[in-house]
């Protein structure tokens, strides 16, 4: 722990023994705030009201500015040392180099800028040196124009000083020099979201963090103890470090216990996202038939999850069950059935009920429900059960059992809704494609692909069957290069939570246009479609970078298209390049003139930066 320009072990390590136990320190340490807090707390109370005392005299008495003094407080504030300060003393301390995890792109930036303002350097010439040679070898076949829009000139001499940010919004090539240095510990802080965390071969002597909560898009939220691992466990390089270090700055409220209890938990809930999908299908199918596909996802790790869960709620239902006959046996009555009678009663208890509760509805209404509660009346009165001398005791035992069924039924529907879901999904999904004749069933049974289904097969992502659809209808005939990359795009784009979209008035027009009214008119429809088959149905297409891929495709420049796309030029290089994946997969599915049109496409996005890097 980072506390005031000290680093305080966590957990308690007195004569070189880690322990389980948190550093008492660390706890002394908030104990002291917060009793200090709640003292300045109460201060401020009294201040706020009737004072008397030392405070009172103050209050009346201004100062020599004319400006009335402060209460005395004892309140000491734990200051947070500035990001160069940091730097030094990981520096002075042998923990470089170190990776900060700040969750936030600006974040990362305004750190970098901060350390340079600072004037740190924490490299020797002769690594400034390799650092140019690196640097210019991997951006050599870049052009100058787009370097000058890349902001190159301040990255590179940022690069020199040892420092470097790190996140989704920079532009792959550069990220890729970024981690190559790293390696080659010429960089020795990197400033970067969390998305470093997943899949890059970075490992650093430190880690920081600078906080444990997160804005996850719509609230600041607290990190997971698997997210802590997955963060930290980039401290620690193979066969260089002895061991990894982590450090945690202190921040206001930070509770020593609850950091140790991120630190110390290795088991993690696993969850499966699995879902089949439509391509999934028809690949099944086509391979296996649906039955044998039906068992192979039935077989799955999320249905095993599924299952898992039913195993505890069927084992509380048959626990149930063992009570309900108890009830039974304690409610018999020897005059007659007590279920059902105990049934007519809560049924007539429950109509009273209502009847008092509803003052407004129709005269036809309260009459016809007046008319239930006499006929369940004389109903309850002629029951055999109704003149048994341990009528009432007979009921308290129904009244437990009614009760314990209300919860058993509820369960039981649970289970139900757990049970095979991975496979009615599947069922779901079939029923679809069917209904849009990509799959038929034969009359001995057997369901086969139609050739609609076959093209289905070799058309991967999120909007399969969109697609599929599209190429079947021949919406998109008749578009050129551009017009079809940037359809291609509206397709695969996401925008961020944060950001606006495109508007209407910067769409392409022309074919373009027209294309993108049919291709989103049959959107709703397959929507409507989904839904009415009880599937989650999809989101609207996203419009936002439409323009901008065109334009790129075109030949634009670069600084026109990011501000046309309004967004860093890393985000513009990944979406272009699923774009690219899906015109590629067009280029190889559709037929005659729009075959060729999407290899067009496709070498028209894949230049300049896009074509840079394979990340």
């Amino acid at each position: 722990m980072l506390v005031r320009g000290d680093l305080l072990p966590l957990f308690d390590d007195r004569a070189g023994v880690v322990t389980a136990q948190v550093n008492q320190e660390l706890m002394r340490i908030r104990s002291s705030k917060v009793s200090t807090y709640e003292n300045n707390s109460r201060v401020q109370r009294t201040r706020s009201g009737t004072q008397t005392g030392r405070y009172a005299s103050s209050r009346r008495r201004p100062n020599r500015g004319g400006q009335r003094s402060a209460a005395p407080s004892n309140l000491q504030r734990i200051e947070r040392i500035d990001r160069p300060d940091v730097v030094e003393l990981l520096q002075r301390s042998n923990l470089l180099p170190a990776i900060f995890f700040i969750f936030s792109r600006a974040g990362c930036e305004q750190a970098v800028a901060q350390v340079r303002r600072a004037g740190l350097r924490l490299t020797s010439p002769e690594e400034r040196a390799e650092i140019r040679a690196i640097v210019e070898d991997r951006t050599r076949s870049l052009p100058d124009e787009d370097l000058a829009v890349l902001g190159f000139w301040e990255w590179r001499e940022n690069l020199e000083r040892g420092i470097a940010a790190h996140h989704a919004g920079i532009l792959p090539a550069f990220k890729e020099v970024v981690e190559e240095l790293f390696q080659r510990k010429l960089v020795r802080a990197v400033f970067a979201t969390e998305t470093l965390a997943l899949g890059i071969n970075m490992p650093a002597r430190t880690v920081v963090l600078e906080k444990l909560e997160k804005f996850n898009g719509e609230a600041r939220v607290a990190i997971t103890s698997g997210e802590y691992t997955q963060l930290t466990g980039r401290a620690g390089r193979r066969g260089i470090d002895v061991e990894g270090h982590a450090v945690i700055q202190w921040t206001e409220g930070l509770d020593p216990q609850q950091v140790a209890a991120l630190a110390s938990r290795r088991t993690y809930p696993l969850h499966s996202s699995f879902r089949p999908t439509y391509n999934m299908a028809v690949n099944l199918i086509d391979r296996y038939g649906s039955a044998r596909a039906r068992q192979l996802l039935e077989s799955s790790f999320a249905q095993f999850q599924a299952d898992r869960a039913v195993v505890g709620l069927a084992r509380q239902v048959r626990e149930q069950e063992e009570s309900l006959t108890g009830y039974e046996k304690a409610m018999t009555c020897d005059r007659g059935d007590f279920a059902e009678y105990s049934g007519i009663r809560r049924e007539l208890s429950d109509l009273e009920k209502q009847n008092r509760g509803e003052f407004l509805g129709s005269q036809v209404a309260r009459e016809r429900r007046q008319a239930q509660i006499r006929h369940l009346r004389t109903r309850m009165q002629r029951h055999p059960s109704h003149t048994c001398p341990e009528r009432e005791a007979h009921a308290r035992w129904a009244e437990r059992y009614w009760k314990l069924k209300r919860q058993v039924d509820k369960t039981r529907r649970e289970i139900d809704t757990r049970t095979g879901t991975v496979a009615r999904q599947f069922d779901r999904v079939t029923d679809v494609l069917a209904a849009l004749d990509y799959l038929r069933v034969g009359e001995d049974g057997r369901t086969t692909l139609t050739a609609a289904g076959r093209t289905m097969r070799r058309i991967y992502g999120e909007r399969d069957l969109l697609v599929a659809e599209s190429l079947r209808r021949g919406l998109w005939d008749g578009l050129d290069a551009p017009a079809l990359a940037a359809l291609a795009s509206c397709l695969v784009y996401e925008p961020r939570r944060d950001s606006a979209g495109g508007g209407e008035h910067a769409l392409p027009g022309g074919t373009f246009r027209t294309a993108l009214t049919a291709t989103e008119e049959l959107w709703s429809d397959l929507d409507d479609l989904e839904r009415e088959h009880r599937l989650p149905g999809s989101e609207p297409l996203a419009t936002g970078l439409a323009r901008a891929v065109r334009g790129w495709t075109r030949g634009m420049p670069l600084d026109r298209v990011l501000e046309d796309a309004d967004m860093a030029a890393g985000d513009f290089v990944r979406w272009c390049k699923q774009t690219i994946d899906l015109l590629d997969q067009l280029s190889v599915v559709a037929e005659g003139d729009l075959g060729r049109t999407a290899r067009a496409a496709l070498d028209g996005v894949r230049r300049g930066i896009v074509s840079y890097s394979a990340v």
